[in-house]
């Protein structure tokens, strides 16, 4: 039987392949096929979501696409030598954190790892300039002209690929993850050869930081029960949810992002972003998502755990979980460990791509980046808590 989709989510869902055309001067065609993996729609339904759309008329002359992609060619000729220079910074911040000038052969790894991308000439001349004591362009051309070990020789062939598995990830992977990931892809080492390919490519693992708390009172008395009472366990998809709500600094405002997430596979059923959270808008929308894309809904088996913000009060998501039989359940104002798994979840996505990806410049462009970081999330991030599995294999083994 055919989904039905509210008017809601199609406006969304063409407001997403206009902000994706907007930021990243691409194709109409990539912006279908992209934002419709995310969402799980087929790009000719969009497609025809997007021509019939109002919004699209509305904006059909405000962005002036070809313009936008020339002054974005202009720019990047412009700032081609900075951030060439930055790129080789940041893949040699792994060199340099720990205070200590690396060894010959790290320099000659390095420079064998991404002489391809940036070029000899400049490695060796930004970062002699960050470090007097590394090789020159000379000095690693006379290094090279020698007969390689077979450790050399494997490290050249392991080292592009650690640089493929982490940038594919997110680049937010420590060495556990990055050992496992290697591992799924074929490449069987040790944990210790990890860490050491790490070092020589310049990559390292992401920490979550302190989420802050974003909740806002409810004005009137809340007497739903706390059904958890901190025990975030499943036995099954669809028996648990938990949801919340963080905020993300742009350059034009604040955006405020909602999650719904699965307790049993860690699987992330619904997401929105929006310009403000003082109304009931954005929680619902979140809701709504879960509610289309999650499949099996077991009656009166689901409970719903949120903290007691006033978001989550409102008399229209109380209506909304009871007609679709989900039975509500609070947790304390203020108090994390209360609504743990969510607030885990807000913690990974400030650390793994707001602050890791900022500075932002819209809403538009934080909601765009929140659903790539969500179907990575669902679909290939490994979790320490599912023994190294996604969240989709988990949900797809149950059933």
């Amino acid at each position: 039987m055919p989904r039905k989709y509210s008017v809601e989510f199609k406006e969304k869902a063409v407001h997403q392949i206009i902000e994706m055309v907007r930021l990243e001067s691409c194709s109409l065609q990539r912006a279908y096929t992209e934002v419709g993996e995310l969402l799980g729609v087929s790009h000719h339904t969009l497609r025809a979501w997007y021509r019939d759309s109002a919004s699209v008329r509305d904006n059909s002359d405000a962005s002036g696409g070809e313009t936008m992609e020339e002054e974005l060619r202009r720019l990047r000729r412009e700032n081609r030598e900075l951030k060439r220079a930055n790129g080789i910074l940041k893949t040699a911040s792994g060199f340099f954190r720990s205070g200590t000038r690396p060894t010959h052969d790290q320099m000659i790894s390095y420079i064998d790892a991404y002489k391809d991308q940036f070029g000899v000439e400049a490695i060796c001349r930004v970062l002699k300039q960050a470090d007097r004591g590394f090789i020159t362009s000379r000095g690693y051309r006379k290094a090279t002209t020698r007969v390689p070990s077979a450790r050399a020789l494997s490290d050249s062939l392991l080292i592009p690929e650690i640089q493929r598995v982490h940038a594919e990830n997110f680049s937010v992977y420590g060495i556990r993850k990055m050992w496992h990931a290697m591992n799924r892809e074929g490449f069987h080492i040790g944990r210790d050869k990890t860490a050491r390919l790490m070092k020589l490519a310049g990559v390292s693992g992401r920490r979550r930081g302190r989420t802050p708390i974003t909740t806002v009172s409810p004005k009137t008395p809340d007497h739903r029960p706390d059904l958890v009472r901190r025990n975030f366990r499943a036995q099954a998809p669809g028996r648990l949810w938990v949801a919340d709500i963080t905020y993300v600094r742009t350059l034009s405002g604040f955006a405020y992002t909602a999650f719904v997430v699965d307790v049993f596979s860690r699987k992330i059923v619904g997401v929105a972003t929006r310009s403000t959270m003082r109304t009931d808008a954005l929680p619902m929308e979140a809701l709504e998502h879960a509610l289309t894309t999650a499949g099996r809904i077991h009656g009166n088996q689901l409970i719903h755990h949120s903290d007691r913000g006033s978001q989550y009060v409102s008399l229209k998501y109380s209506t909304a979980l009871a007609e679709s039989g989900i039975r509500p359940s609070v947790g304390t104002i203020g108090d994390s460990y209360d609504n743990a798994l969510a607030e885990t979840v807000n913690g990974l996505y400030k650390a793994e791509l707001i602050h890791a990806q900022g500075p932002w410049t819209s809403v538009g462009e934080v909601e765009l980046a929140t659903l790539r970081w969500v179907h990575w999330w669902n679909t290939k991030r490994l979790h320490e808590a599912l023994d190294y599995a996604t969240p989709q294999e988990v949900e797809t083994e149950y059933y």
